[in-house]
């Protein structure tokens, strides 16, 4: 593989980071996967609720966007394009993973998975005392948002947790800016109805997806985009 120029990626415009990472350089390609992946996990979160699917959701997006990248116009930003992508990807799981576990449930099979996966929790050792107070408080929050109707809880997620704009996520979203925000007012209310007013400004810490989950996240896409012998940067 040739030697790549040093460039400050971060520095870079939508439609050159575009070109870079049509021109499949590997540099361009981590650049916005790393800036990208809590967002777009978050998105695919908010619709599949479920963290493993929601991962794959992602990787999947990801390929169909670099597979793509090359009309990608500038219209709209590249994450915009990217949280659109990814929420089509999310929903085209859903609709598979329903039509799985209809199959199952009809062999009943549904309720066998159910009882592993319980299983499997209890037998996890508990979290240390110093972030146990902080998990529990993310768990009743992100508990609390999926228990909002589906078509609440992606603008929710994208407005308040995001901070995406209402022009971005009605884009986003493929609805109009005033449905966004009768959208995010009655997400809000709901809430209001569930949480206390101390448990409101923890928000921004939910759905954790940084670290080794982001650098991971990258890699996955690397690798499939470049093979194993990318590697992991040092």
């Amino acid at each position: 593989m040739a030697t790549q120029p040093l460039r400050d990626y971060a520095a870079l415009g939508d439609l050159e980071l575009a070109r870079l990472c049509a021109a499949r350089e590997m540099g361009a390609v981590r650049q916005v996967t790393t800036a990208n992946n809590q967002r777009l996990f978050r998105a695919a979160w908010s619709i599949l609720k479920d963290r493993a699917l929601a991962e794959d959701a992602v990787q999947s997006a990801y390929l169909n966007a670099f597979a793509a990248i090359g009309g990608f116009d500038g219209r709209s930003s590249l994450s915009t394009w990217l949280t659109r992508i990814t929420i089509n990807e999310a929903l085209a799981t859903l609709r598979k993973d329903r039509r799985r576990r209809a199959h199952l449930d009809k062999a009943g099979v549904l309720a066998m998975d159910d009882y592993r996966d319980k299983l499997m929790r209890g037998s996890q050792a508990p979290a240390p005392d110093a972030g146990l107070a902080r998990e529990q408080l993310r768990g009743l929050l992100e508990t609390a948002i999926a228990g909002l109707p589906d078509s609440f809880r992606t603008v929710f997620v994208l407005r308040e947790i995001e901070a995406l704009s209402v022009e971005e996520t009605a884009e986003a979203l493929g609805l109009p800016a005033n449905t966004v925000k009768t959208r995010l007012l009655r997400a809000r209310r709901k809430l209001r109805e569930a949480l206390t007013p101390e448990v409101h400004g923890a928000l921004v810490g939910t759905f954790p997806f940084a670290g080794a989950d982001c650098e991971a996240m990258s890699q996955r896409v690397i690798d499939a985009l470049f093979g194993e012998v990318a590697g992991t940067p040092s």
